[in-house]
């Protein structure tokens, strides 16, 4: 498996070299071209959950950039993609800042929008030739050698569509790419680990714009001319049936898928008003079937049948002897940590928290119990910052909170873990527990796709591997976490938690679902947690658990605050025993 990227890039580099008749060059230099858009609407859409159906739109700005700047200004090659690829950049942000914020259709919705605004201003522009679009446009020339359109151009295209996969290989496997690959779970844990989810969202956004800028650039100096029709919003969602027919969460995937929709149709165009007797488009309804049936039976894609007959490989273990990640100033033990005063959240007219109050001081474990629905995972959420406080404030080691959103109370040194438990299911134990020291390292992506960050992800690696030990789950860190029971999930999330630093956990139901043994295992942990200066808040329904843990109780009911005491207190408690059996003795 190691050789079979360098040898794939080697038969394609030399392709034109070798004795094969100039329509396999054309053919090959098309799939290339859609490999590149296609590669990113696997990041885009795949990798991070956005649709989008408006690439074909920003191959446009790349492709007529290119063709205007040339013929009308003779400009070279280097500025025209410089200039295309800028314009899609800010086309790109402009789009994602109006529509990332919002959540399902707007996104699709808007690029459709997107699509059909830039293919109706190509088709009506004086400049840009309208619908006759730009003849003329001169050869592509590189270094004073002028490449052609055929077996010149062929090692370009594929050396761009190649450094583009091995780029996005190598951003996907680091920290910025952990945190895209995290948005297609939703924002509430990203955040929670520290992360700006609309920020991602964006890079991925302008990353996919850029990919596709610059396959119009190739295609211009290739076909020579451009016209609206290839940047259609017809042709956008055949570029999105590229990445899901390959497999669209896949990096490979988008060779697969372009080197099919290329080949078929083709063959398709021929084969097709041969048997219905007259011409037509009609391998748009073919491949409209094809589609249906790939989501219905296939929606992992091609290259998913692909992957399971290959040999899986495991991360190389090669963090031994890497520098500890940098640690926050923890509190001394019995400092005051966190102010919870007089917090209240309504949901329209149902009061969910009712002025709650209570505090805890550095080193303590705080119990957080009562009956379902008393507001223990909503008093959770109003102190990480998930939902938004009606009334009241939350101050944690002197300073204010109330109202900051989740990654900045992270960045403060509150980490949490979650009611129902909160994966990326595909990626791997370490990996997730690796996403909980997102905000103890600095890497971009730019520096992921170049590989210039290996160094701080051995640390990273060796502080997530670390904490799988510290809770008991260190030989199963490369299995994938969806392949885990319920149980080995939560103390995933645990170590993920963990991995960020805290001088504050809130766990919440960490041993729902864990068998007696991983209570007294977990038990253990926490106590040793304790014992090292961490302060500890917990929701939890197994009282033995709770009892034999905690220093303090906080008991709710129906939002409000019941009582507050020790454990041997609240098990003494008249009220407590009502509010859990429904009767005062």
């Amino acid at each position: 498996m190691k050789l079979a990227f360098p040898a794939f890039a080697a038969l394609m580099l030399a392709l034109p070299a070798l004795p094969v008749p100039d329509f396999w060059i054309t053919q090959s230099i098309y799939i290339g071209l859609y490999a590149i858009v296609a590669l990113g609407l696997v990041l885009l859409t795949g990798v991070a959950g956005l649709i989008s159906f408006g690439q074909a739109a920003f191959v446009g700005v790349g492709a007529y950039s290119a063709a205007y700047l040339s013929t009308k200004l003779g400009l070279p090659p280097p500025v025209t993609l410089a200039v295309g690829v800028a314009l899609a950049m800010l086309a790109a942000l402009a789009l994602g800042l109006v529509t990332l914020r919002m959540s399902g259709h707007y996104l699709p919705l808007a690029t459709i929008a997107w699509g059909l605004a830039m293919n109706y201003t190509m088709a009506n522009m004086e400049s840009l030739g309208k619908y006759d679009g730009i003849l003329g446009i001169p050869t592509l020339s590189l270094l004073g050698v002028d490449l052609g359109t055929g077996r010149g151009l062929h090692p370009l295209v594929w050396a761009i569509v190649l450094l583009a996969a091995l780029a996005a290989v190598h951003l996907l496997d680091s920290r910025p790419g952990r945190a895209i690959r995290a948005l297609k779970e939703g924002s509430t844990m990203a955040e929670a680990m520290g992360i700006s989810t609309l920020r991602y969202k964006l890079v991925v956004f302008v990353l996919a714009a850029v990919l596709a800028a610059v396959a119009g650039w190739l295609f211009a100096y290739f076909q020579r001319s451009v016209s609206p029709s290839p940047f259609s919003i017809n042709k956008g969602i055949e570029y999105l049936f590229m990445a899901v027919l390959g497999g669209v969460g896949h990096v490979w995937g988008a060779f697969v898928g372009s080197g099919l929709v290329r080949v078929i149709e083709d063959e398709l165009q021929v084969l097709l008003p041969r048997l219905i007797g007259t011409s037509g488009n009609f391998e748009t309804i073919v491949f409209g079937i094809v589609l249906v049936a790939v989501l219905k039976y296939a929606p992992d894609g091609v290259w998913a049948f692909v992957r399971r007959r290959l040999p899986q490989r495991e991360r190389v273990r090669d963090w031994d002897g890497a520098a500890a990640l940098p640690a926050r100033d923890k509190p001394a033990r019995g400092e005051p940590l966190l102010a919870v005063e007089s917090v209240r959240k309504t949901f329209g007219g149902l009061v969910a928290v009712n002025d709650v109050s209570f505090r805890i001081h550095a080193g303590d474990i705080v119990g957080l119990i009562g009956p379902n629905g008393a507001g223990k995972s909503t008093t959770f959420n109003l102190i990480t910052g998930v939902h938004a406080i009606s009334r009241g404030t939350v101050h944690f080691r002197g300073q204010p909170i109330t109202g900051l959103p989740s990654r900045q109370i992270a960045r403060r040194g509150i980490s949490r873990t979650f009611q129902h438990v909160k994966l990326v299911q595909e990626m791997t134990v370490l990996e997730n527990v690796a996403l909980g020291g997102y905000l103890r390292t600095r890497a971009g992506s730019l520096r992921a796709m170049l590989r210039l960050e290996r160094q701080e992800e051995r640390q990273l690696m060796a502080e997530a591997e670390r904490q799988l030990q510290r809770i008991g789950m260190g030989s199963q860190m490369h299995e994938l976490a969806g392949n885990l029971a319920l149980g080995p999930q939560r103390l995933v999330e645990i170590a993920r938690a963990l991995a960020t630093d805290p001088a504050l956990l809130l766990l919440d139901e960490p041993a729902a679902g864990l068998r007696h043994k991983e209570k007294q295992a977990l038990s253990e942990v926490l106590r040793q947690l304790k014992r090292e200066g961490l302060s500890i808040l917990l929701v939890e329904h197994d009282m033995d658990f709770v009892m034999g843990l905690t220093d303090r109780i906080v008991v709710m009911e129906f939002g409000n605050k019941l009582m507050e005491g020790t454990p041997a207190e609240v098990q003494a408690s008249d009220a407590v025993r009502a509010a859990y059996l429904g009767t005062e003795h």
